[in-house]
């Protein structure tokens, strides 16, 4: 079995024997990969209403267990964006209802957001069709191979998930 990456390592094998381009082999096809499912996540969110970073917000409230309620910082924090990129998605997801607010019994000056019933429902069912899609991209491989794949991702990926070490004074 070959695919595109097969011609373009030998490509540039040719063009550049003095490099070695074995690295391509893993990781173009994990770029592809990517791109691949980025699509599809796209049309399965476009297919539910959804934009990704809905989606994002939204699963992230939902993973957190009745009842499913987080802060706006542990929400941001989670999805790797600002505070007022944050705020603005919080304001949209509220207006589409699909989120509620409610000041934070903890803190005076803050809010909670709780994800509503429409939201709870369109994420899970969003959710539901990605993983029936993913499903079928991974039908080749036995459990074995998935979970062997899935530990040699997890070794390549753990060292770039880590947060910057702090700046030496």
């Amino acid at each position: 079995m070959r695919d595109e990456v097969d011609g373009l390592v030998e490509a540039w094998r040719t063009e550049r024997p003095d490099l070695d381009v074995e690295p391509l082999q893993v990781l173009s096809r994990v770029s592809r990969l990517a791109r691949h499912l980025d699509r599809a996540r796209r049309t399965v969110f476009t297919e539910h209403e959804l934009e990704p970073w809905e989606f994002d917000v939204l699963a992230e409230l939902r993973r957190s267990g009745p009842p499913y309620e987080l802060s706006p910082g542990r929400l941001l924090r989670a999805t790797l964006v600002t505070s007022g990129t944050m705020t603005n998605r919080i304001d949209r997801l509220a207006a589409a209802g699909m989120v509620r607010r409610r000041p934070d019994p903890a803190d005076k000056r803050g809010v909670l957001v709780r994800l509503s019933a429409k939201g709870r429902e369109r994420v899970d069912a969003a959710l539901a069709a990605l993983l029936s899609y993913e499903e079928s991209i991974l039908g080749s491989l036995s459990r074995g191979e998935r979970q062997r794949l899935a530990s040699l991702l997890r070794s390549v990926l753990s060292p770039l998930d880590e947060p910057p070490a702090p700046p030496r004074v």
